[in-house]
């Protein structure tokens, strides 16, 4: 029966352990020196070897040949223990056995001696889950147990165990095992198992792993099945981002297309990504920027393996540290929304949308703002100029002549929005409509409906309406969240053929924001009466 890498590849004596070297030589030595406690207490993050190391420790008490503090996993006793016929080393998972009657249990095997080894070993799992009344039962019992028993002590939640309970055991606290001892640890199984395994992969796999070698191994598994294991297989095994994916959509934020951005979301979406994962991984890869942005030393061995120092000094001009933190908080808020989230793919739409719309408020202080906006001029972004009235009368002489804001050519250019995003210019009276309301729109609507995403359907139901002008159906939003919905694909062309269909003929489908008006026509009684004249009699008419 195929056995999975975590259980086949545990280590089975202290020196096989990697990353607690600290822990490792230190029980060793008691070992050789005959100094053990009676109690220990291992804690520190899943993955890390607490459980590992108390099954080390348990044969090596009662191992009848030990090596240097190691195991010798040959003789009966270790063998024994290993395949579990030793009755005298329990092992209990404290979450399922944690009540009082369970630590009873222990206190009356307690009276007994060992029937086949040297000392009874309790090996108590994840005892943070024990209730009050059980801690109390094992107080004493811990405190003075006969020379005969050891008990060892898991848990991940070290906050959650009585002081009363610390004060009994000797503590060893397990540490995050490094990217780069994960990483050298999967090559030397990945070449036992025959599994093609790249620098590139093992060092992203460790670091998804999080300084847990069995997630490490876990991952591994996953991914043994292509012909080689690298970034693009890591990727696709474990539904997450490649790291071109990744940074295209960084590039779509960074330069606010809406549209992009939420058509990658929906790209991985219909590829099976775990979404809250899509998130994570945009926060590690602005971890990367800033990184590489503010530190002034070698940074290639702190960043991804999945991007080079230079690519991400290019992806990073015209960000400044202090968006790209701006962007980190949107991007930790959208994680915990998306897990408890009923529409995932929503929530993680609307994130996109407060990304690409990000504006002043989401800076920490008026500094960052400032930095933002000289990165952006910096590195010759356009910055949008929007009129300025004071109560003190006209602006300053010599400003009359600064350029007008794009799309309105008879406004004034007195003020610098900060945000360095096309801010509209207020208008004294709204633009009447040229049109009536296209009343095939709420038939196209009806048509897409299960064929759209549900978020842009309702947003487009309640915020926006259309006209019908020649081959021309132009759609009119409210806010320019609906505009960027409705722009993003597949959507744009199902509401084109839709609204084809409803037309009767082929239409294109043009769609405004807020504050976005359609260029029309603005034609004299005369220019107007000979084009309807050369209509008449089919003359070919071109727009300059």
């Amino acid at each position: 029966m195929y056995q999975a890498l975590y259980r086949k590849w545990r280590p089975l004596r202290f020196a096989d352990v990697i990353g607690q070297q600290h822990i490792t030589d230190t029980l060793r030595a008691q070992m050789q020196s005959g100094r053990l406690s009676h109690a220990y207490l291992f804690t520190g993050t899943r993955g890390t070897g607490k459980t590992t190391c108390a099954k080390i420790l348990a044969r090596a008490v009662n191992c009848e040949h030990p090596v240097n503090g190691d195991p010798c996993n040959e003789c009966p006793a270790c063998r024994g223990i290993l395949d579990g016929s030793v009755i005298d080393v329990v092992e209990i998972d404290a979450a399922s056995n944690n009540g009082v009657d369970n630590v009873r249990e222990i206190r009356d095997e307690v009276r007994y001696a060992p029937a086949s080894v040297q000392k009874k070993v309790f090996i108590i799992d994840e005892v943070h889950m024990l209730s009050t009344g059980a801690f109390n039962a094992l107080l004493k019992t811990l405190e003075e147990p006969p020379e005969h028993v050891m008990f060892i002590l898991a848990t991940t939640e070290i906050h959650r165990v009585p002081a009363t309970i610390l004060s009994r055991c000797q503590r060893f606290d397990f540490r995050r095992i490094t990217p780069e001892d994960i990483a050298a640890r999967l090559t030397e199984i990945a070449a036992a198992e025959q599994i093609e395994l790249t620098p590139g992969g093992a060092k992203l796999i460790a670091r998804l792993a999080d300084g847990a070698m069995r997630d490490a191994l876990s991952m591994l598994d996953r991914t043994a099945g292509c012909s080689v294991v690298d970034e693009d297989a890591v990727s696709k095994s474990l539904g997450i981002l490649g790291a071109t994916d990744a940074a295209a959509l960084m590039q779509s934020i960074k330069s606010s297309d809406l549209a992009g951005a939420i058509e990658a979301i929906g790209q991985a979406y219909d590829g099976g990504r775990d979404l809250a994962g899509v998130i994570d991984q945009l926060l590690g890869l602005i971890r990367d920027l800033l990184l590489v942005k503010t530190a002034r030393g070698d940074v290639s061995n702190l960043i991804s393996p999945a991007y080079t120092v230079s690519k991400l000094k290019t992806l990073g001009e015209g960000i400044a540290s202090a968006t790209l933190i701006a962007y980190s908080r949107i991007l930790q808020d959208a994680v915990g929304r998306i897990k408890a989230a009923s529409n995932r793919r929503v929530e993680a739409e609307l994130c996109m949308v407060r990304l690409c719309t990000m504006g002043g408020e989401a800076y920490d202080s008026l500094a960052g703002r400032v930095e933002a906006l000289e990165e952006k001029v910096r590195h010759g972004v356009p910055v949008a100029i929007v009129p300025h009235v004071s109560d003190d009368g006209p602006p300053p002489p010599g400003d009359a002549d600064a350029p007008p804001p794009p799309g309105d050519e008879d406004a004034p250019a007195w003020a610098v929005e900060e945000t360095g995003q096309t801010a509209p210019v207020p208008k004294e009276k709204p633009a009447s409509k040229k049109n009536p309301d296209w009343p095939g729109w709420p038939k196209v609507l009806e048509q897409v409906t299960g064929k759209i995403n549900m978020g842009a359907l309702t947003c487009l139901q309640i915020s926006s309406r259309a006209e019908l002008e020649e081959n021309n159906v132009l759609v009119f939003c409210e806010d320019d969240v609906t505009a960027g919905l409705a722009k993003a694909q597949p959507t744009m062309d199902v509401l084109t053929q839709a609204a084809s269909a409803v037309a009767g003929h082929p239409v294109r489908l043009k769609i405004y924001g807020q504050e976005q008006q359609p260029k029309r026509r603005k034609g004299t009684g005369r220019s107007d009466e000979i084009l309807n004249k050369a209509k008449e009699f089919d003359i070919t008419i071109t727009e300059i």
